[in-house]
């Protein structure tokens, strides 16, 4: 998909641009089309994982966002997606960021339905799944990891809620919320609970572990918890809820939709990061959850995925991506 950057993606300051939840929404429309023309099915998102915002992007810039089958499963799709922008004066793309999508094909019913199997047939092609089957064991570790913690009114770090109806216009060909749309959500509620933190703007840097549990329909009532649990040099690691449900029943009735990790830092005139203020945990919660994060670290260098690679051939070709444990 190809398209230009307007004004209206940028939440703060051009300098910083376009915020974090608008990128993952144009992802999640790359990988759904994607995912759509290989199986033939409406496709529902289930996970997203390992997003490194390596650069800002401009508005007014060209944005093309590549989407590629790398495995499929009997009804999942795994799709590599990378996202590139360019000025117009000058044509020359360069990467912005880039992640591993998990679709799956329902039928009329909402059930998994069959997809036809990939056979890579390339060097490049074989590489991608190798990539993608590399992260299976990292994701169902990380899964695991974040379903194990506990988040209740005892701790004491900085959290911020929103809440609100879905509208109409949320809507996807499916009749739910875009799967992107929630992740807009997310990293708006992130994006202001950081700000609060730090008392400037701040940007994302990084999103992992992102699972969906269950569709968000239009009219649900819908919560989006952000809350702080780590603080280094100049990250401030968050970790994000969203529930919905029927407002007929009482917010007390919301069920899990989405739940992520991000990774946000405030950047200075220059773009340089900032020296973030350090959370001090005090509770036993306090202190689970920070470990919490340092447990989602260890489990990243432990099984580091392979990078995924291109296949160099022309325009459409795939360049080298560094493996998360490479970024940090």
């Amino acid at each position: 998909m190809r398209f230009m950057a307007a004004p209206t993606d940028v939440l703060f300051s051009d300098s910083l641009g376009v915020h974090g939840g608008r990128v993952l929404q144009w992802i999640d429309k790359g990988a759904y089309a994607c995912a759509t023309q290989w199986s033939s099915q409406y496709c529902v998102t289930a996970y997203f994982g390992h997003i490194h915002f390596t650069r800002p992007i401009p508005s007014g810039h060209l944005v093309e966002v590549r989407s590629r089958i790398a495995h499929t499963g009997r009804s999942s799709m795994h799709i590599v997606n990378e996202v590139l922008s360019a000025d117009p004066r000058d044509g020359v793309w360069t990467r912005a960021c880039d992640c591993l999508v998990i679709f799956v094909a329902v039928d009329e019913h909402g059930q998994p339905t069959e997809v036809p199997s990939f056979e890579p047939s390339t060097p490049a092609e074989k590489h991608l799944k190798e990539a993608a089957l590399s992260r299976i064991e990292l994701r169902e570790a990380i899964e695991e990891e974040m379903a194990k913690q506990v988040y209740t009114d005892a701790g004491t770090a900085p959290r911020l809620t929103t809440r609100f109806l879905a509208k109409p216009t949320d809507v996807n060909w499916g009749g739910k919320v875009h799967g992107g749309t929630a992740m807009e959500w997310v990293d708006e509620a992130a994006t202001a609970c950081s700000m609060g933190w730090v008392r400037r703007p701040t940007v994302a840097v990084y999103a992992g572990g992102i699972r969906f549990y269950k569709p968000i329909h239009i009219g649900d009532l819908v919560e989006v918890e952000a809350r702080l649990l780590h603080t280094g040099k100049h990250a401030m690691h968050m970790s994000v809820h969203l529930r919905s449900g029927d407002p007929r029943t009482g917010e007390d009735m919301l069920q899990p939709a989405l739940h992520c990790s991000a990774t946000y830092v405030s950047l200075d005139d220059h773009g340089r990061p900032l020296t973030a203020p350090q959370f001090r945990p005090s509770t036993p919660e306090d202190r689970a959850l920070w470990q919490h994060v340092e447990t989602l670290r260890g489990l990243r260098e432990q099984y580091g995925p392979l990078p995924l690679v291109d296949d160099e051939e022309g325009e459409g070709g795939w360049r080298v991506i560094a493996s998360s444990a490479e970024r940090r």
